[in-house]
This record gives C-alpha cells, structure tokens and sequence, in this order.
C-alpha cells in the first residue's frame, strides 16, 4: 500500500519526479531492452536480431509503467508487480516474512504465507512472481513461433500455407511485446530501490547509524532525472557481462539476481551521501549504467534460455511436441488452427 499511496500523492501534487513505483522511468527502461536485444546470439530467431526490433522491445519495456491509472482492480493488482520489499537479511519486509530463496510455488501462497505473519500483501510486492510468469510466458511464444516457421516452409496446401504464415507474422509481434514486458520487470530487478524496505530514502522505522538520507525524493531522482542524464547505450552495452546460461534453474536463478540487485543498496546510499549523483558526476553515472547493464544483461540470458527451452515444449490442443514439428513428423494443424 506505502508505493501506491506515494505515487498517488505525487500525482495529486503535481511533482516533477517520478513516483516511487515507476522504475527507472523511459530512459532506463528503453535502454534494458534495447541493449539485451542487440546483444542476442545468432541462435536466435532472424526478426529478433534487427534495428526494429531492438528499438520495438526498448519502446515496449515502458508498457508496465505507461498502462498505470486504469483502475481497479488492475492498478492494485499490477502495481505490486515492480517490486519486492527486502530487509537487508533478503527477507520480505521483515524478520517475519519470506526468504527470497523460499519462496512458494504459487503466488497465491505467497501472499498466503505473508498474510499469515500479519504482514501486508501490497506494501511486500511479488516482482520475482512477474519476472517468471514473464519468462514462462516467453518461453511459450517460442514454442509456437518454432511450430508455425517450420511447417509454413514445409506446408503444400495454399491456403494452410497463408495462414500459418498470417499466424507466424502476429506471433512475432506478440514476442515482441512479450519480450518487452518481461524486460520492464527484469529492469525493475536491477533497480536497488526496487528491492529494498530503503525504496525512498532510508527506512525511518529502522536503524539509520550511517545517516542516509531519508528524502522521499531520493527514488525518483535517481532513476529519473539523473537517469535520464547520465544513461549511455555504449556505457550499458560496454558493462554488460558475458552470458550465464549454464545449470539454469528459474526459480534459482530470480531470487539470485535479486540478492545481486540488493546488495547494492548500500553502495548506493552511501554514493549518494557522498554526493556521486550530483551533475557530471562521473561516480554516479557508472552506478547508473552497471545497474542498467545488469539488467540488459539478465534480459539477454533469459531471452536465450526462453528460446532454448522452448524447443522442448509441447503446445497447442490437441498437444504436439516442437521437437517432432521441427523434424517434419508430426502435423500440428489442429494444435494450431484448432478443431471445435
């Protein structure tokens, strides 16, 4: 409830700065995606590895932040999607919640689990939920796009033919966008403030012996107006880490990258103090664009391990194996166009 009320609050006093839910604002967000995409391997499908597509995902990574304010129930259930709140022990909100390495199979027992300690849903958030859901999701758009791409070259009825390829051509639209709202989440992940119970100026309920700021004006400065200054897509590009795709466990790996973002909380408040986000700060801008390129980074690996895993999957009704589509033996029209 505390990030809804506080972006409410900002809109009703017109403030200059984003609120405190709207990680990194358009800059960011459009660089993460643009930089993952650019930076995908020749494995990858061809209409992924284009100009237009790197700039269609960078522009669809801000969809999340730019659907905001439509009502309810879709902004409360949406809006706690961006985050999760950690102590500095990796726990949700408090000694009482979760550990981010425990946690349940289902979202629905998540929120279970925290309503049982008595904490509240809205104020934890669920982000390591929306980036699996986000990859689980990627990984069935592959699926199909490898089922219709194969039999489109291979299919002699004319009619079939065209609309396998009609199908083909919304899919990779629908990828796109996909990809785009799996980034916005993963780029969410990469952004301390969106990890953290210190999401706008340090934590007043807690223990302050460095003397951080407690400004309400700290989230959004940073990844808003100092964002937009400093970002570079060469600086993010040049940060960006090598692909991590051995011994890949999602529910592992999430909560892992999380930890990593969390971990950088303190290194933030403590530039911060130390007045590395002033104007051409040269301290402030590689923390912003290490951060991006984290994100970038991870949305690249996913992006890879989605379309890896994809060619093991099973889809449409009645079901078919890509694997066996891919070969030529098997026949997915009614899995595709479907039988009444």
């Amino acid at each position: 409830m505390k990030r809804i009320l506080i972006a409410a609050a900002a809109v009703c006093a017109v403030v200059t700065v984003p609120a405190a839910v709207s990680a990194w604002g358009n800059t960011g967000h459009r660089l993460i995606g643009m930089a993952a995409v650019r930076a995908l391997p020749d494995e990858l499908p061809a209409f992924l590895r284009t100009p237009g597509a790197a700039a269609e995902v960078g522009e669809l990574a801000r969809e999340p932040d730019r659907t905001k304010g439509a009502g309810q129930p879709h902004d409360r259930e949406r809006d706690t999607a961006h985050f999760v709140d950690m102590d500095d022990q990796g726990r949700v909100i408090d000694e009482r919640g979760l550990s981010i390495d425990a946690l349940p199979r289902l979202k629905s027992e998540y929120d279970a689990a925290l309503t049982a300690a008595g904490l509240d849903v809205d104020d934890a958030g669920y982000l390591p939920y929306a980036i699996m859901d986000g990859y689980q999701h990627l990984v069935r758009d592959f699926a199909t796009w490898r089922v219709l791409y194969a039999t489109e070259a291979r299919e002699s009825d004319p009619g079939k033919r065209a609309w396998y390829r009609e199908d083909r051509l919304r899919r990779e639209a629908l990828i796109l966008r996909d990809m785009g709202y799996l980034g916005h989440y993963v780029g969410d992940g990469a952004q301390p403030h969106h990890t953290t119970i210190h999401y706008n100026g340090w934590n007043r309920d807690t223990p302050n012996p460095e003397g951080f700021t407690t400004s309400r004006q700290t989230h959004g400065a940073f990844e808003g107006a100092f964002t937009a200054r400093a970002a570079r897509l060469d600086a993010v590009e040049a940060a960006m880490t090598a692909p991590q795709l051995d011994g890949f466990d999602l529910r592992a790996r999430v909560p892992a990258y999380l930890k990593t973002t969390l971990a950088q909380v303190l290194p933030f408040y403590r530039l911060e103090k130390a007045g590395g986000f002033g104007e051409g700060d040269a301290r402030g801008a590689r923390f912003v664009n290490a951060r991006l390129a984290a994100g970038a980074s991870e949305l690249r690996d996913l992006i890879i391990l989605a379309w890896r895993d994809s060619a093991d999957d099973s889809i449409g009704w009645p079901q078919v194996k890509v694997a066996e589509v891919e070969a030529g033996t098997a026949d997915p029209w009614l899995a595709m166009y479907g039988d009444d």
